[in-house]
């Protein structure tokens, strides 16, 4: 079974949500929520596998509740606005409904969410111990980096500079912020602005719109506060 929620801010879309729901039998639902903020609590109170989530909401929408989360969930976009669809692919979700959804399409979705689900059981049930580091290309080399020496990774156009551990200088790197994100074990680092991510172990304080690693001072991007808040309580 997979766990699932739904998010809409209109109660007649989640009823329908609900009702399309109960007719696949490999789902079971966990909670409707309004709103992103209610899933963010069910999230951090629940191991969910799926969620349906609508894209226009107040004060953050769907796509940037996805851009918050780290170790996400599959997601499917149930929305009426057509536009966004290249920017949710981009963010991996499953699938893009366009309300109103027809149940057949609706339930070709959710099959294709199963067989993700059920390959990422495969590889979670048969992965063997994940590598200690990754390389980058530097110099025409291959540089081999250690996760356990990287602090904070920070933006910079078409390239990343990589901040590690004393003495070690930083690394100036050609690759995007999504590219080295991929890279990176998502228990072990957590990105906090769309221009930094930063190694969990590294943090030493918390305020509301910052992070420190020792005297350094990061900013927290406003769709990335979700994920500190859920660091913190899961610290």
């Amino acid at each position: 079974m997979m766990k699932c929620i739904a998010i809409d801010d209109e109660p007649f879309a989640l009823q329908l949500l609900k009702d399309y729901i109960s007719q696949v039998p490999y789902l079971e639902l966990v909670a409707l929520c309004e709103d992103v903020f209610e899933a963010n609590k069910v999230l951090q109170q629940h191991e969910i596998d799926l969620v349906f989530t609508d894209i226009q909401m107040p004060r953050l929408t769907g796509l940037q509740f996805i851009q918050s989360l780290t170790g996400r969930p599959l997601f499917i976009l149930v929305t009426a606005y057509e536009k966004f669809a290249l920017e949710g692919f981009n963010l991996n979700v499953v699938d893009y409904l366009l309300k109103p959804v027809e149940l057949s399409r609706f339930l070709l979705a959710c099959n294709k969410a199963w067989e993700l689900y059920q390959l990422r059981q495969v590889k979670k049930n048969s992965a063997e111990p994940a590598p200690a580091y990754f390389f980058v290309n530097l110099d025409y080399r291959q540089v081999k980096v250690m996760y356990k020496d990287i602090m904070w990774i920070e933006g910079l156009k078409d390239y990343v500079k990589i901040y590690l551990k004393p003495p070690a200088k930083p690394l100036l790197v050609r690759m995007s912020m999504k590219g080295i994100e991929e890279e990176l074990p998502s228990a072990q680092f957590v990105r906090i602005h769309k221009s930094y991510i930063v190694s969990i172990d590294s943090i030493t304080s918390v305020r509301k719109s910052s992070i420190f690693i020792d005297e350094q001072e990061l900013p927290v991007g406003e769709t990335y506060q979700s994920a500190v808040e859920q660091l913190i309580k899961r610290k």
